[in-house]
């Protein structure tokens, strides 16, 4: 299977991931691991992209593009999930031509749908710890004791990404970039909803449904 995951963040796009690749067995692509990876082995490609990163800018689709179809040639045959790329309609496009060019086509999109109301609740309740990075949340999962890391006693903090403003800025340019996108799979009849306001096990029901049933045809 060859499988795109879209999502806002804070909508579970990272834990329904490891339950993918670890049910179905396949390689998982996230563009965000690839581009530091890339920077940190110093390859041609993490050089190019090291200097828009250091400076704040987004890297360019180009080499966004041609990191994801290298990783992607690199996959065993089982297949692989795409996380946190194609973030544009634009890559989209690319992606499509790069993988027609081996053959190939992506077999589904999940779309893990979620209100904005519910990401800012999520996001703006989580509190990290500085020195293990566990995570918690002020309703959902709270430590032992209030304001201290289980783990080390560590005094947990809010990630400045989490803070209730940067969080309304990303969900704004999510749906910028995102909305198109998903239309875009739509008219190719790939696009598989999934209400994400439940709970992780109940996504992760509702995507073994539909991943089971792509098996079988």
């Amino acid at each position: 299977m060859r499988l795109v995951l879209l999502g806002a963040p804070g909508a579970g796009k990272g834990t329904q991931c490891k339950n993918i690749v670890s049910q179905y067995g396949l390689g998982h692509l996230s563009s965000g691991d690839i581009l530091r990876q890339q920077r940190s082995q110093g390859t041609e490609l993490g050089k190019k992209a090291r200097s828009y990163m250091d400076s704040g800018a987004l890297v360019p689709d180009e080499i966004i593009i041609e990191m994801m179809t290298e990783a992607i040639e690199k996959v065993p045959a089982a297949g692989y999930i795409l996380d946190g790329f194609p973030r544009t309609v634009e890559q989209a496009v690319e992606l499509d031509k790069a993988l027609a060019c081996s053959g190939q086509e992506i077999d589904a999109v999940l779309n893990l749908k979620i209100e904005d109301a519910t990401v800012a609740k999520r996001m703006s309740g989580r509190r990290s710890c500085p020195q293990c990075g566990a995570v918690y949340h002020i309703e959902n999962l709270k430590p032992k004791v209030e304001g201290l890391c289980d783990n080390d006693g560590a005094e947990l903090v809010q990630r400045p990404d989490d803070k209730a403003e940067v969080v309304a800025n990303r969900l704004k340019i999510y749906h910028q970039q995102s909305e198109p996108l998903v239309d875009y799979y739509k008219n190719n009849g790939t696009v598989y909803d999934i209400d994400a306001e439940n709970d992780a096990d109940d996504v992760s029901a509702l995507i073994s449904e539909k991943l089971d049933s792509l098996v079988k045809t």
